[in-house]
Parts: structure tokens; C-alpha cells; sequence
């Protein structure tokens, strides 16, 4: 088998086609506005490909069209998810670079817990072994996302709890065609995009570059170091295809992407006090720690249609990332090790370690450590998906069938530094040894097989599924002594899991304008490297309804989690200790309500102005069940009754859009309920609470021509100072108030 992916992968390529030729995706999305649910033609890369069809499945399914997109060019997915019920999003750097995401309660730390692709395969650095989303792809070039929840996301495995999230680049256009949108702004951000592309009978191509970069709105104490950003993106695909008369349609296309980031970024936060004080602080501690990333992605896509019922998708592909996160980790007070987290929460008790931080004194030699996170991550594999279509007079039979083969690795090669402060100035006292901190490989090999049945009746559809995950997880840990790799003190770890995860939704269309749907599936997260560990498990439940009447659609879902084993794990990112181990929560449940309505204020043809007005709410209450110690700092001690942390009870956003030939103007407001940051129960203590925030951010654009249009956009309005978070250590703001201007032109 791994013979056969290999040579499969020497010709790696991405597929992005249309079955219709003629159109391109971009044409036909024009319709799938908030007011117009259109059809749009399923091509490769979509899981969904429009509003109509997101609509017309038996599980919650929600779809942000391109048109969506345009409308405040954002460049943070955290911005974009903002208005999709049931997502928890917990900010980090301002920018969303690294997103924390969670789906229905999941843990939103570093999005480990839900299923992210790009063009339908997985993206994550290492799916299984470390899926933590330390890269995300650059939002400017995707466009379209489709999020899937509940029994709807039972084929996109291997995490089949909260939800997946699948993100379709930019496609190839139907003909001659270019863009350029071009934008600068507060705090000397800069953002430049631009593609190139054609269609020909036999051929087509696209290209694509990005450049992303800002100074960044934080200070340094003592330093004049830049806390910003700067990000390179390249991509290119190129298909080629039979006739679209031949009697059997054949395309294969090939993808590849490159990119790269350098960020001036900490895991240092912030005392309460200090926060309050400035929260755009950071201390001189900090003034080395950086961030150096590289990802490159190979994708193969062929896809063949035998006959008018079949279609037949395969894909091989190979992403490759590699960073080094160089960040403080702790500081020598007295002899000993003291955490950030732990002085940043007790100052008052760790006055000599805040001091060091803060650099309000000359320091002793080696009294910071700084660690190289060095490491690189390795996922390839290939798949291929049978997709059966037959209808009769009465019935439709719609299958879906896909095997997938995937592997994937985590290889940790890191050292620490040792610094001290003088005179307001970091000075480097030890260079450490690369290998003598971190030494060994996490890998993962893992066989899929997934069938979806959608049989509809009339107005009735059954939708029963299974998926099935064959799991070997392996660890190679050398030891920070074999710093070769030669073995002489090699620690091995294996374990081997097998699941069965069925689900089943229903949908039943009471007319044209309203439906209702039901889903149950099984839940599951892969499991870690230790023997024995089954992964997470559990049993989702949901029951929705639609409506679409007139000027006024949307949606309404509730939503039962009851787990059997929550898993939770220790990472850097989320206020542990970096190893990546998982560990056993036990049984716990996550309940909840989504909303989402929009309504068309001015819903008359002959206007010539449109304001649709969304409204979307969440509801999440989560409840641990068993007593444990988790023996992180990210969990605490927990206790039955106890919250999951980092899950905020209340959510709603709105967001008014006023649309007109020559211009359109937005508004959108987020309100993000208060949520503490230790599991607990009761009234949130002090240092355990990140208080509630509500904000506000607003865009405009002017259309010159019909290819040529000035735009600007606000975020955080009314500038409000708000904290984020409280992990990896200390609180962290978000952004501020910031204003862009721009461009975009296409031909």
C-alpha cells in the first residue's frame, strides 16, 4: 500500500473543475446571495458548493458564498466564522494567523478537535498524531467555506464531534481573467493580492500571489521591535481535460501552493493589573520570541464520469510544514524553573520572576530560557470518492462511497537558549544544542472508509451512513542524549484502534418553504500514541427546522453531546506543558441552541437598494461528570458539575448589509459572552474569567466601473479594549480599532 501512495504521490496535483466547462464557479456563485438560493455546480474541491444544497441536507450545514466574502475582505477567519452559529472562536494575536476554532463545545484550542480541509482533504499540519492548526491557509485566496455539523459530517472524518470545515480555493476561471485587490491600513498593515487565469477547451490555469504584513499593535517595553507579521503566498493550478463532449469526461489537475511567515509572536501575556493598565503592552521578556513557518502543499485531483449517474473523484496529495516558535518558556528564580502562567496569575508571590519578565532589574546569567519549538510535520496520502446518482419518478438514490489512505508525522528536534537581561537589553548567555530538549517522532497511519445514503421520497429523505477508522499510532522517542538518531536508547510506543461510526439524519420538506430535519452519529477523535487509549468517544444528537418565507429564511437547531470519554490534551497553546500527551475527562455532555435569521428589509424587485439584516445566536452548556486531576494547568482539578473551559455560554452576532448598484455599505456587531478559563462551576473567580465583549466592525464600497471598485473597512469600531484569553499565559487583548483602505480590480 505505502509503495502505491508513493508512486501515486510522485505527480501530486490539486483538482478544482466544474462538470459544466462553460461556467465558472465565480459566475455561477453571483446567484447564491443571501436573498437567492440558486443552485451552483458541485465541483471537486466543494463538500457542498451553495446555499440551495446546504439547505436541503439532514444535518446543520452552513455555506459562505464568495459574494459573503467580498463584503469585508477580511483576512481573519475568526472575523469570517463570526457570524456561523455553534462556533466558539477564542482569538490569540489579533490577526487570526494561528485560530483557535472549536464546533459545539469542542476544545477550540489551536482547532484540534474538528476536521479542517482544503479542496476536500485534510489540511491540518498532522491530522492524526498533532493536528493542532499551527498553520491555516491564507484566507485571501479561498473562496468559499462550507462548515458541516452534526450528522451532515459523518464522511469527513477522522473527528466526527463539533464538525468540520472544509475551505475551496480559488478556482480556475472560465476565461481570460485577472484580479489585483490591494489594501493599507492602521498599525502599517498591507495586504496585496493577485491572480492570473484562463479556460481553454483542453486547458486551464490559474496563479496566485499573496503578501500579507503589518507592524503589528503591540509595544515592547524598552525595545523598538516591530510585534507584526510578514507572509508570503504562492499558488498555481493547471488542468487538463478530455472534450466535455468525449463519452467519458476526464480532467486532471495539479496544484501546488508555497508559503511562508515570519512573526515577531509570544505565548507571554499579561497581569490582570497590567492589563488594565495597557493592554497592548508586552514585556522586554519577550522581545526575541518569533515565529519562522514554511508549507508547501503537492495535489493531484482526476476526476472521470463514466456514465450520467457516476462520478469518480480521486485525489493524492502531500503537505509539508515546518516551524520554530523561539519563545520564552520560563525563568530561573532562586534555582528553579518557575512557569509564566504562574507568576503572570500571583505576581504579588513571584515578585523576583515578575521582574525578570517585566525587566525592571539586571538579571543573572541563564535566568531566561528560551526554547527553540522546532519542528516539522509530514501528511500524504491518497483517496478516492464514488458518488452514484439514479432517480426515478418517486425515488432518488444519491451514494457517496470514499476510501482514503493517509500518513502522517510530527518530528520534534528542539533546544533551549539561555539569556539574561541587562541594561534593558536581552543578551544571549547559552546557545543550546538542537535535540537536547525534544527528540522524537509522533507518526500516524490510518485507513478510511465512509458510505452515505441519501434516499428521498417525495418529500421525505433518509440519510444513514457509516464511517470506518483503522488507526496505528506510533512514537519514536530517541531521547535528548542520541542526539544521531541511532537508537541506543530508543523509547517506542504503539497503539492500534479500530471504529465503526454510524450516523443517521432525516429531512422532510413540508412544502416550499419549510422543512425539518433530525440527525444521531457517533462521535470519535483519533487517539494518542499510548496503549490502550480508544480516543474520544460519544453520541450527538440534533433536531432542526427551516424556513424560507418571503423575505424571511432561516434556521433554528438544537443540539445534545453526551460523551462517554472526553479527551483533553496537554499543549503549550492551551496552558499546559507542551508534551501533546492526552488525557481522560471522562464522561461530560454539551447541550445547546443555534439560531440564524435574516431578513430583507427593503424586499421588492423593483428597489434598487437591498438590506438584508442576519441574526445569528448560540447557546452552548457544557457539565463534566467525573472527578480527576488533569494534571495541566489548562483543566485544573476537576470536579462533577464542572465547565468545560474556554466555552462561552451565550454568543450572537448581526449584521445589516445595505446594497446598491454603485456601492454597498456593512455593518456587523459580535458579542461574545463571558467564559472562564479553568474548568469550575458557580460565579467565574477574578483570575479564571474573560469578560464579555461586544464588537463592532463596519465596511464600505464604492464600485468605479463594473471592474473596479475603492473599498475600506473598520474593525473594532468603537476601540474597544477587550481581553481574548488568558492561555498560553497571561491575558492577551484583542484588536484594537483599525481602519483599511483599498482597491480591487479585475478584468
Amino acid at each position: 500500500m505505502k509503495n502505491i501512495v508513493s508512486l501515486c504521490l510522485v505527480a501530486l496535483t490539486g483538482f478544482a473543475h466544474s462538470q459544466n466547462t462553460n461556467e465558472s464557479f465565480d459566475d455561477l456563485a453571483l446567484n447564491d446571495s443571501v436573498r437567492k438560493l440558486n443552485g451552483v455546480t458541485v465541483h471537486g474541491d466543494a463538500l457542498i458548493g451553495s446555499k440551495f444544497k446546504a439547505k436541503n441536507r439532514a444535518g446543520s450545514t452552513y455555506f459562505i458564498s464568495p459574494e459573503e466574502l467580498k463584503t469585508f475582505n477580511y483576512t481573519d477567519i475568526n472575523r469570517i466564522l463570526r457570524t456561523v452559529p455553534g462556533i466558539n472562536v477564542v482569538e490569540e494575536e489579533g490577526f487570526g494567523l494561528r485560530p483557535s476554532i472549536g464546533l459545539r463545545g469542542t476544545s477550540p484550542s489551536r482547532a484540534s478537535k474538528i476536521t479542517l480541509m482544503e479542496d476536500g482533504i485534510l489540511i491540518a499540519p498532522a491530522p492524526y498524531s498533532a493536528p493542532a492548526a499551527y498553520y491555516f491557509p491564507t484566507v485571501n485566496r479561498i473562496q468559499s467555506f462550507e462548515i458541516l455539523k452534526g450528522g451532515s459530517q459523518i464522511q469527513y472524518g477522522p473527528y466526527t464531534t463539533g464538525g468540520a470545515i472544509n475551505m475551496v480555493s480559488n478556482q480556475i476561471p472560465s476565461q481570460f481573467s485577472g484580479k489585483i485587490v490591494a489594501s493599507m491600513g492602521s498599525f502599517d498593515t498591507k495586504n496585496t493580492y493577485v491572480n492570473l487565469g484562463d479556460n481553454f477547451k483542453n486547458f486551464g490555469y490559474l496563479v496566485e500571489y499573496n503578501n500579507r504584513n503589518s507592524d503589528g499593535f503591540k509595544t515592547i517595553d524598552f525595545s523598538n521591535r516591530t510585534t507584526g507579521y510578514n507572509g508570503n503566498d504562492y499558488v498555481a493550478k493547471f488542468r487538463i481535460n478530455t472534450n466535455p463532449e468525449a463519452k467519458i469526461f476526464q480532467s486532471l489537475t495539479f496544484k501546488a501552493q508555497l508559503s511562508d511567515e515570519y512573526s515577531d509572536e509570544t505565548y507571554l501575556g499579561l497581569t490582570q493589573n497590567d492589563f488594565n493598565n495597557s493592554p497592548y503592552r508586552r514585556y522586554l521578556s519577550s522581545e526575541v520570541d518569533k515565529i519562522d513557518t514554511k508549507h508547501d502543499q503537492l495535489m493531484l485531483t482526476h476526476l472521470a464520469i463514466p456514465t450520467d449517474y457516476l462520478t469518480i473523484t480521486t485525489k493524492a496529495y502531500r503537505n509539508n510544514f515546518r516551524r520554530n516558535w523561539y519563545k520564552l518558556h520560563d525563568v530561573n528564580v532562586g534555582g528553579s524553573n518557575v512557569s509564566l502562567a504562574s507568576i503572570l496569575e500571583n505576581p504579588e508571590a513571584n515578585q523576583a520572576g515578575y521582574d525578570i519578565l517585566t525587566g525592571a532589574t539586571n538579571t543573572a546569567d541563564n535566568a531566561l530560557r528560551m526554547r527553540n519549538n522546532n519542528r516539522g510535520y509530514l501528511a500524504e496520502g491518497i483517496q478516492t470518492v464514488f458518488n452514484f446518482k439514479l432517480n426515478s419518478e418517486i425515488l432518488t438514490h444519491d451514494i457517496d462511497f470514499g476510501v482514503r489512505y493517509h500518513l502522517d508525522s510530527e518530528d520534534r528536534f528542539q533546544w533551549d537558549d539561555r539569556y539574561k537581561i541587562q541594561n534593558n537589553s536581552l543578551f544571549r548567555t547559552v546557545a543550546g544544542t538542537p535535540g537536547t530538549q525534544d527528540n522524537r517522532v509522533e507518526n500516524a497511519e490510518a485507513v478510511s472508509v465512509h458510505v452515505l445514503y441519501n434516499l428521498t421520497y417525495k418529500k421525505l429523505t433518509f440519510s444513514p451512513g457509516m464511517r470506518y477508522e483503522n488507526i496505528i499510532r506510533r512514537s519514536l522517542n530517541y531521547g535528548t542524549s542520541d542526539l544521531d538518531r541511532t537508537g541506543i536508547n530508543l523509547n517506542r510506543k504503539q497503539n492500534r484502534v479500530e471504529k465503526y461510526i454510524p450516523g443517521f439524519g432525516a429531512l422532510y420538506k413540508i412544502n416550499e418553504d419549510y422543512s425539518a430535519f433530525t440527525s444521531v452519529h457517533k462521535g470519535f477523535s483519533p487517539p494518542g500514541s499510548n496503549e490502550g487509549d480508544k480516543g474520544e468517544s460519544s453520541m450527538n444528537y440534533e433536531a432542526g427546522f427551516r424556513f424560507n418565507k418571503k423575505a424571511l429564511s432561516g434556521e433554528i437547531i438544537a443540539f445534545y453531546n453526551d460523551f462517554a470519554r472526553l479527551e483533553g490534551a496537554d499543549t503549550n497553546a492551551s496552558g499546559g506543558t507542551g508534551t501533546g500527551d492526552l488525557f481522560n475527562a471522562g464522561q461530560a455532555r454539551v447541550q445547546g441552541l443555534e439560531l440564524l435569521v435574516t431578513y430583507d428589509v427593503l424586499n421588492n424587485e423593483n428597489s434598487k437598494f437591498k438590506l438584508p439584516i442576519t441574526f445569528s445566536y448560540t447557546y452552548t452548556d457544557t457539565e463534566l461528570k467525573n472527578e480527576f486531576n488533569s494534571g495541566t494547568e489548562a483543566w485544573g482539578q476537576i470536579q462533577p458539575g464542572d465547565e468545560i473551559p474556554y466555552i462561552a455560554k451565550n454568543q450572537f452576532s448581526i449584521t445589516a448589509n445595505l446594497e446598491h448598484k454603485k456601492f454597498n455599505f456593512a455593518i456587523s456587531g459580535k458579542y461574545n459572552d463571558q467564559f472562564r478559563t479553568l474548568a469550575g462551576q458557580g460565579a467565574i473567580p477574578e483570575n479564571e474569567l474573560v469578560k464579555s465583549n461586544f464588537i463592532v466592525d463596519a465596511s464600505a464600497k464604492y464600485h468605479l466601473t463594473e471592474k473596479v471598485s475603492l473599498m475600506s473597512n473598520i474593525v473594532n469600531l468603537l476601540d474597544k479594549e477587550y481581553a481574548v484569553s488568558r492561555v498560553p499565559a497571561g491575558l492577551r487583548p484583542g484588536m484594537p480599532f483599525g481602519i483599511h483602505f483599498g482597491i480591487s480590480a479585475q478584468f
